[in-house]
C-alpha cells in the first residue's frame, strides 16, 4: 500500500551528495600544489583516525565545547597531515583554510544516482521537503553550490540544532517546523542508526537507500530499501 505523507526529510552525504574523491586524495592535492608529496591512502587512513579523535573528544563540531566548527575541521586537516609526517605549521595552516574552503564549493561533491531528479519530482507533487543532517554549518552553501538547496523549506544541520542523529530531538524540531504530526513524515537516509531507526523511534516512516552489495545486516523490511533514490516515488503519495 502506498503511503499517504506530507513532510519528507532527506539526510545528505551518501544519501543526495556524495564526495567526488575519497578524502586522501583531495588532502593530496592540496599538499602537492605546495610541493609535499603524501601517499593519498595514507592520508584517508589518516583522516579516519584523527576525525573520529576529534568526534569523540569535541562532539558535534565542537558546538558545546566552546570551539567554532571551522576551527573543529582545521584542526583535523592540520593532525591528519602532522601525523604523516609534516610539521611546518605555517603551511598545515594554510592548506587546513585551503580544504575548509574547498569543502563548501561544487567541485568536491557529486550527486547521487536519481537525486536531482527525485527531489524535483518530490517537490512537483507538493511534499512539505526538510533536510536533517550531521554536517556543520557549510551544509546550506554546499547544497546552493550544487543546486540543491530549493528543494527544501528547511535545512537542519547538527550543528546548528544542538543535537545530532540519532538524537530524537532533531527529528522532533523538523517536525514542529513543518507541523507535520510523525505519522505523516517519512526520513530518507544511507545509516541504519542514524536514519532508518532514529526516525522510526520518533513514529516517522523511514526509507533506507541501500546500494546492492551492501550488507543486508540489520535486517530491514524489503518495503522500506531503496535500492536508488528513483525507487522512492512509487512508495509514497501526496
Amino acid at each position: 500500500a502506498m503511503l499517504r505523507l506530507r513532510l519528507l526529510t532527506w539526510d545528505v552525504k551518501d544519501t543526495l551528495l556524495r564526495l567526488r574523491l575519497p578524502v586522501g586524495e583531495s588532502y593530496a592535492a592540496v599538499a602537492r600544489a605546495h610541493g609535499v608529496p603524501v601517499e593519498p591512502a595514507t592520508l584517508t587512513r589518516l583522516f579516519r583516525e584523527v576525525y573520529r579523535a576529534q568526534s569523540q573528544r569535541f562532539p558535534n563540531y565542537g558546538r558545546d565545547s566552546g570551539l567554532s566548527s571551522r576551527q573543529w575541521w582545521v584542526d583535523v586537516v592540520k593532525e591528519t597531515f602532522r601525523l604523516s609526517g609534516l610539521r611546518e605549521d605555517g603551511i598545515l595552516t594554510l592548506m587546513a583554510e585551503q580544504l575548509y574552503t574547498d569543502f563548501c564549493n561544487a567541485q568536491n561533491w557529486e550527486l547521487l544516482p536519481g537525486a536531482n531528479q527525485t527531489l524535483s519530482q518530490c517537490c512537483q507533487r507538493g511534499f512539505y521537503m526538510g533536510v536533517i543532517s550531521n554536517f556543520d554549518r557549510r551544509l546550506e552553501n554546499i547544497l546552493s553550490h550544487c543546486n540543491l538547496r530549493h528543494h527544501f523549506h528547511f535545512v537542519l544541520t547538527s550543528e546548528d540544532v544542538g543535537f545530532a542523529k540519532p538524537d530524537r530531538r532533531i527529528f522532533e524540531k523538523a517536525l514542529h517546523l513543518a507541523g507535520v504530526p510523525p505519522e505523516q513524515a517519512a526520513h530518507v537516509g544511507d545509516d541504519y542508526t542514524r536514519d532508518y531507526r532514529a526516525a522510526r523511534a520518533v513514529g516517522m516512516h523511514s526509507f533506507l537507500l541501500r546500494a546492492a552489495g551492501q550488507s543486508q545486516e540489520p535486517e530491514v523490511p524489503p518495503e522500506h530499501v531503496l535500492p536508488t533514490l528513483s525507487h522512492l516515488l512509487a512508495l509514497i503519495q501526496k
